[in-house]
């Protein structure tokens, strides 16, 4: 298939998978990751279809959906890549891009790193940070019946893997848990120029908040 077809036939395949998913992970964050990926391409020496299938199918069976199970997703990407018969290369890219762009993958020793990667990662950062970044944060709180706020509870800044997957802690306390620390975890130089944005939006949210809460 040509690149185009490859790109349409996934995004098909990924609208009908996600048209229930949960409103932080579904068809708009793909879509806006996605977008953010092919931007951050640009200016950037890398394998485009990789990093656009990576961007599509990335949270095509989120983990935290599926009983923590991290090998659904790529496993369901591969077969749906081998259905439509893409180079064995570029399926295992992608899989290894699925498996290795979470947050909470950099808990364990990087066993996987490409330019590709870099690149789906940041996109996806961003989609955690900013205006849409809270409002993901408190959808996703909502659907897991979490508090918003509890002064009771402090943030838990040195968490392990196991204490960060199974967190059911106030919403407000996943800013200090993750996203603040984004910022400083973007991979290029794009990347890092539209955290820095995002960024300064949520500490102005967070003054707000407390000044309301107080």
């Amino acid at each position: 298939m040509e690149h185009a077809v490859i790109i349409d036939t996934t995004v098909s395949f990924v609208r009908k998978t996600l048209e229930n998913a949960e409103g932080g992970h579904d068809w708009w964050h793909i879509h806006r990751v996605w977008t953010n990926a092919k931007r951050i391409a640009k200016t950037e020496e890398c394998d485009l279809l990789v990093v656009e299938l990576g961007a599509l199918l990335h949270d095509i069976a989120d983990s935290k959906f599926h009983s923590g199970d991290e090998e659904i997703g790529p496993a369901i990407a591969g077969e749906f890549l081998r259905s439509i018969r893409v180079d064995p290369s570029t399926i295992e890219h992608v899989q290894q891009i699925i498996r290795h762009i979470s947050f909470k993958s950099g808990f364990d020793k990087a066993a996987f790193s490409s330019k590709e990667l870099d690149i789906v990662q940041d996109a996806d950062r961003l989609d955690a940070m900013g205006a849409i970044g809270i409002a993901r944060t408190f959808s996703y709180g909502g659907f897991k019946g979490r508090k918003i706020y509890n002064p009771e509870i402090a943030p838990n800044l040195n968490m392990s893997k196991e204490e960060y997957k199974n967190s059911a802690a106030p919403s407000i306390n996943h800013f200090y848990e993750k996203l603040l620390l984004l910022k400083d975890k973007m991979n290029t130089p794009t990347g890092k120029e539209l955290a820095g944005q995002r960024h300064e939006f949520m500490e102005v949210y967070l003054k707000q908040f407390y000044s309301e809460v107080k």
